[in-house]
C-alpha cells in the first residue's frame, strides 16, 4: 500500500513501526478539550532506546492549524529515564492543551506551570530535535499529498533552566552538559 492509499494516521504509524525496530507500542488516547479537533494519541514504547527508558510520540498535534506551520506540522517526542507511564499521559495532556497555540519551534521553551510528572520537580520543556531518532526518521515524514509531519523532541527542564534559555539561548544551555533524559537530575543553572 502506498502513502496515498493509506490514511494519514496509518502512514504515520507505518513510519513509526519502521523506526522502532519492531517494538510493540502502547497506544494512549487523550480526549480533546476542543470541539473542532479529535483526540491526541501517544504511541509509547517501553525500553526504547534502552532498558529503563520510555519513548512516546504524539499523533494529533499536527491535525490543527498554527500560523507558523507551513511545509510541515509537528508531532512531539518525549524520551525519559523512567518506567512510569504517567510521563506518556503527561505528554499527551500537554500536546492536547497546547496544539494550535504553541508552535513547538526548535529552541523554544514551554512553561507547564507545575511539575510535569510525580517523579520530578521539572516544570518546563525545551523543544529540540529528537535525540533518539535519525534525522531521516523525524524530518518531513510524508503522510499524504503535500502533507508532512516533523517529529520534534521535548525535554523536561527546570524553571531556572527555562529562564536561562530565554535569556541566553538554547545553544548556551546545550553547552552546559545536561542529561536530556534524566528527570531526576538537579538543575544545571
Amino acid at each position: 500500500m502506498t502513502t496515498g492509499e493509506m490514511s494519514r494516521a496509518e502512514a504515520f504509524l507505518t513510519h513509526l513501526d519502521g523506526v522502532s525496530g519492531g517494538s510493540q507500542p502502547s497506544l494512549l488516547r487523550v480526549e480533546s478539550s476542543r470541539p473542532d479537533a479529535g483526540p491526541v494519541y501517544v504511541i509509547s514504547f517501553d525500553d526504547v532506546p534502552e532498558a529503563g527508558m520510555l519513548t512516546g510520540i504524539t499523533y494529533g498535534v499536527s491535525l490543527v492549524d498554527h500560523p507558523l506551520w507551513q511545509a510541515s506540522r509537528p508531532e512531539l517526542c518525549l524520551t525519559v529515564k523512567s518506567t512510569d507511564e504517567a510521563w506518556m499521559w503527561a505528554l499527551g495532556g500537554i500536546a492536547e492543551k497546547l496544539r494550535g497555540e504553541c508552535p513547538f519551534a526548535l529552541g523554544s521553551t514551554v512553561d507547564v506551570g507545575a511539575p510535569i510528572c510525580g517523579d520530578t520537580d521539572m516544570t518546563s520543556l525545551v523543544v529540540f530535535a529528537p535525540l533518539v531518532l535519525d534525522r531521516e526518521d523525524y524530518v518531513d515524514i510524508e503522510v499524504g499529498d503535500d502533507d508532512r509531519i516533523t517529529i520534534v523532541g521535548v525535554y523536561p527542564i527546570h524553571a531556572s533552566e527555562r529562564r536561562f534559555i530565554v535569556d541566553h539561548g538554547f545553544e548556551e544551555f546545550w553547552r552546559l552538559g545536561w542529561d536530556a533524559f534524566d528527570v531526576t537530575r538537579a538543575a544545571v543553572v
